[in-house]
């Protein structure tokens, strides 16, 4: 998961409000009970020491969801009176709740918007493509591309002039794929796509597999639909799901075999919490793994205002020199730091995790360049 949305919720030193709503329910009492989720939220916030502009911004926010008809839910973030950041659920949470802490309480979002990649269906044929986007709050269209019209279709004649027209043919079908290819990279930088699903015939969608650029290779997936078809929520959820499974088994894999010494005996990944606290204030993490379920993730960890600043002690902090700290869970605040030196994160869940690894439940692959 890119974690570039969260930087401004690092912009201002805390305490923060964080606040999960599960809106997946609707009924005719639907507007009612949002009211009271609304009410008890701010009340839970303010229990914990939230001041009384924070608690009512994030209640006339949650009361704003009353007519909404968002199929998971919400998150909040909200300190001095003002909700600085709310993202849509990609997934329901257990229960609604609040926290009022030093830090954003973050690490919920891999799970709950992180692995729910948004899409880029392109449904492909020899003469263009249309663009679907389909994410955890429906379809949209998003555009397409038309390439060249003629000649598209080859003929059974052996004759010279016929063979000349077939290398049209094949030369137009190079065209249009590359067309479409270009089209397809340039919609993935403006939606922000994770996933790019190709369907249409099999020569026409490994056509523009082939002339995608290079960094897009692997965030592609394809469908046996012929051209024309559309595909059925529950198959872009699949699709979704396997893509998910295969990522994360493969970045496992990365971080397993990168444990050991390199060629220069530097390890290319680290796990437990002193080591990525070391990683950390040395910005050399590259990639950060979490096991939600790891005892390590809500371990408590010192912090200072700026996000190199961590320490596994308190007294620590004071030998660099920070003279104020606050405590904090150790994936709060390790998210943080990887927000600040564009490292993503990616919660270790489902079928490609293992049960022991990283150890601990928290883990990162290295840079060191």
């Amino acid at each position: 998961m890119e974690l570039a949305f969260l930087s401004p919720l690092y912009e201002r030193p805390g305490p923060w409000a964080s606040v999960y709503v599960d809106t997946s329910r609707h009924t005719e009492s639907t507007p009612q009970e949002r009211q009271l989720t609304a009410r008890a939220m701010a009340q839970d916030l303010a229990a914990q020491g939230a001041d009384e502009a924070t608690c009512q911004a994030v209640r006339h926010a949650i009361e704003e969801l009353r007519h909404s008809g968002e199929p998971h839910g919400r998150a909040f973030f909200a300190r001095d009176g003002q909700v600085v950041l709310d993202p849509a659920l990609a997934r329901s949470p257990q229960r609604d709740w609040a926290q009022w802490a030093p830090l954003p309480r973050v690490a919920p979002l891999l799970e709950l918007a992180g692995e729910n990649p948004v899409c880029v269906v392109a449904y492909v044929d020899r003469k263009g493509a249309d663009f679907e986007l389909r994410s955890a709050l429906g379809r949209d269209d998003a555009g397409g591309v038309t390439g060249q019209e003629w000649p598209l279709h080859r003929t059974s004649s052996v004759d010279w002039s016929e063979r000349h027209f077939q290398l049209r043919v094949e030369n137009t079908w190079e065209h249009n794929a590359a067309e479409i290819a270009d089209a397809l990279a340039v919609s993935q930088e403006e939606t922000g796509a994770d996933l790019l699903i190709l369907v249409g015939d099999d020569r026409e969608r490994r056509s523009v597999r082939e002339r995608l650029p290079q960094r897009l290779h692997g965030r592609v997936a394809e469908a046996s639909h012929g051209a024309g078809s559309r595909l059925l929520d529950e198959e872009v959820e699949q699709i979704r799901a396997e893509h998910v499974q295969e990522r994360t088994a493969a970045e496992l894999e990365r971080f397993l075999a990168a444990r050991g010494p390199g060629d220069k005996g530097r390890a290319g990944a680290v796990e437990g919490v002193p080591a990525l606290v070391e990683a950390a204030r040395e910005h050399r993490i590259d990639e950060l793994l979490i096991r939600p379920d790891g005892p390590d993730a809500h371990r408590e960890v010192w912090i200072g205002e700026d996000p190199d600043q961590l320490a596994v002690r308190r007294t620590e902090l004071k030998v660099l020199g920070e003279q104020n700290s606050w405590s904090a869970r150790a994936d709060d605040a390790l998210i943080r730091s990887a927000v600040a030196t564009d490292a993503p994160a990616l919660a270790v869940t489902g079928p490609g995790a293992a049960e022991d690894a990283p150890v601990g439940g928290l883990g990162a692959l290295l840079r060191w360049k």
